[in-house]
């Protein structure tokens, strides 16, 4: 058996969970979240606990158990936490602000480019040079990070470009010149 799947998903205080047929939904005090569950496996409520359960032990049910229990997890945290990427822009002239449609970035391109994030994700300019995204949706969080970094990839001889918190970036040596 997975030794994640079989861990029990424990539920806060202001989290409830609810089944209808193969959907599970979760609500708490930052939102709600559904998410189908896959053919075989199963989520039951017990007091104030998931389980993940499978109905065979097929390959395919194996590799989806311990997967699907790690979705729930990430769902009761995200509805009574949230989720967070940080993203630090490196540059000269490189920078962001936010305005009334999403955030204009300008990292060297001849043209400012606008990046309107989804409704459900909240995008603020600590300053300049950092960009806090956060919502409920570990997956959606970490997408949108990740298409806001894939505008200007940090570089490998100069550094510069949007990188996440703490990212190292592994640099390469320049032209040797005599």
């Amino acid at each position: 058996m997975s030794r994640v799947g079989k861990m029990p998903v424990v539920l806060p205080q202001a989290v409830q969970a609810n089944i209808k047929g193969q959907t599970l939904e979760i609500s708490g005090s930052r939102g709600s979240l559904c998410q189908e569950m896959p053919r075989g496996i199963s989520v039951e409520i017990e007091g104030r606990t998931l389980q993940v359960l499978r109905s065979s032990e097929s390959k395919s049910l194996r590799s989806l158990h311990g997967l699907t229990r790690a979705l729930v997890q990430n769902m009761v945290d995200g509805v009574s936490n949230g989720f967070t990427k940080t993203l630090e822009i490196e540059g000269i002239g490189y920078k962001a602000r936010a305005e009334k449609l999403g955030i204009v970035i300008e990292v060297g391109y001849s043209h400012p480019v606008l990046f309107i994030p989804p409704e459900d994700i909240s995008i603020e300019v600590k300053s300049p040079t950092v960009l806090i995204i956060s919502g409920i949706d570990k997956h959606l969080v970490g997408q949108v990070a990740a298409k806001i970094r894939s505008l200007r990839p940090p570089g490998v001889y100069t550094g510069k470009g949007i990188r996440y918190k703490g990212e190292q970036v592994r640099r390469k040596a320049g032209k040797g010149g005599a």
